[in-house]
């Protein structure tokens, strides 16, 4: 098992990978994600970016994530702990199906912890979809703590705020 960043010759395999991801929380009916989002060219610019994060067991594109320091204009209503803005952004975690619960997503947001400790920053702050239970359920029992709701896209239910403190050893 592997984390590296991506390469942008890496984008149809991501893609591939988000299929199956999407693909899966439609079958639950959980319809935070679909064919328009994320895509080919919102993963793009992570790549370029060079904030776009894969995880590979056997060269295999298994998961992957988004952390950076951006964060929708509508995390500024938002009630944070970290005050001194020193935090990362996780955006776009998603694990292929066959993979679900095999601690992939885990390891993925430990390594956006050991990002936070690397950099000296203080917290880790995400949002996810308030009809995705597994992942807000995901989120809190990795000691997340839901801080509000905002309202990202049009015709979709809010989207709950979490923050993570990260206290370097």
């Amino acid at each position: 098992m592997k984390i590296r960043k991506a390469e942008i010759i890496d984008i149809d395999e991501i893609m591939n990978m988000y299929s199956s991801c999407v693909n899966g929380m439609l079958d639950l009916n959980i319809d935070q994600w679909d064919s328009s989002y994320p895509n080919k060219n919102v993963i793009s610019e992570d790549i370029n970016n060079q904030t776009f994060y894969i995880l590979l067991i056997n060269n295999v594109i298994i998961g992957g994530v988004n952390i950076d320091k951006i964060q929708d204009k509508t995390y500024l209503n938002i009630e944070w702990e970290d005050h001194e803005n020193k935090f990362l952004v996780v955006h776009r975690l998603a694990v292929r199906k066959e993979y679900w619960n095999k601690g992939i997503g885990k390891k993925l947001m430990f390594f956006a912890e050991f990002l936070v400790k690397k950099n000296k920053f203080n917290s880790i702050r995400l949002d996810t979809y308030n009809s995705n239970p597994i992942a807000i359920d995901f989120y809190l029992n990795l000691g997340y703590v839901k801080k509000g709701e905002i309202l990202l896209k049009p015709n979709k239910n809010e989207y709950y705020c979490f923050e993570k403190l990260i206290f370097i050893d």
